[in-house]
């Protein structure tokens, strides 16, 4: 896909982060859309179907938070890619970020090329997309990587696109323990930087919807999935 073909939606209620961060991303050859606020972001978001979004926390009218858990419950915004681009580094904030659905979470201030980079490496996703079989079944649950969901005995689980990655990943190798820095690098990328609790926030999600004997914590380790809940 072509950066001309790929359509960012910046939410900010301050202009001149929209200014700034709208130029630099245009400058890369990207088609940019502004929202001010969570109300306006989903609005637009349902007519131009992006390819990522940059939401902010803090805003007036409908805050990221809850934009993002409404943008995650429509079906043609379901697999949107979804950054929080926030002034607000607290931990708790970046969990509620990732419980409410978003991809990534990025802190300002951030320098316009490291932006870019992790622009970058969230849509890079979109080639990779294509490269690996769409449909793998391993034991009761398929695994529809064109669809982003996943069947467990006939039931259909849908889930955002960073737990279906992971749980993509697990599953790849069932029985295999990934270490927690290989699943930070295949996940998030070499140029996202998260913090660890990320995994266990995603990890925790999917025992919550698929079931908890599928999940093996690896003390100090890493994650496996267990196919025969061994």
């Amino acid at each position: 896909m072509n950066k001309k073909d790929i359509k960012i939606l910046l939410v900010d209620d301050e202009p001149d982060i929209l200014e700034i961060v709208g130029y630099n991303l245009r400058s890369e050859g990207y088609l940019i859309y502004t929202a001010s606020n969570g109300l306006d972001a989903i609005k637009t978001a349902k007519k131009i179907i992006p390819h990522l979004i940059l939401l902010d926390i803090m805003m007036p009218e409908m805050d990221g938070i809850e934009a993002c858990e409404k943008i995650r419950k429509i079906p043609s915004l379901e697999h949107v890619i979804i950054s929080f681009l926030s002034a607000r580094g607290e931990d708790y904030s970046q969990v509620a970020g990732f419980e409410a659905g978003a991809d990534d979470y990025i802190t300002k201030p951030i320098k316009p090329k490291v932006l870019t980079s992790k622009v970058k490496s969230l849509l890079r996703r979109l080639k990779n997309e294509n490269n690996t079989a769409s449909i793998t079944i391993i034991g009761n649950i398929k695994i529809d990587r064109d669809e982003y969901v996943i069947y467990k005995d006939n039931v259909k689980i849908t889930l955002p696109r960073k737990e279906f990655e992971l749980f993509s990943l697990l599953t790849s190798k069932p029985g295999k323990v990934f270490k927690r820095e290989v699943i930070l690098d295949t996940v998030w990328g070499n140029d996202v930087v998260v913090g660890g609790r990320t995994i266990d926030v995603h990890i925790r999600k999917l025992r919550e919807k698929i079931g908890d004997d599928y999940f093996k914590t690896v003390k100090g380790v890493g994650y496996k999935f267990v196919k025969e809940h061994d």
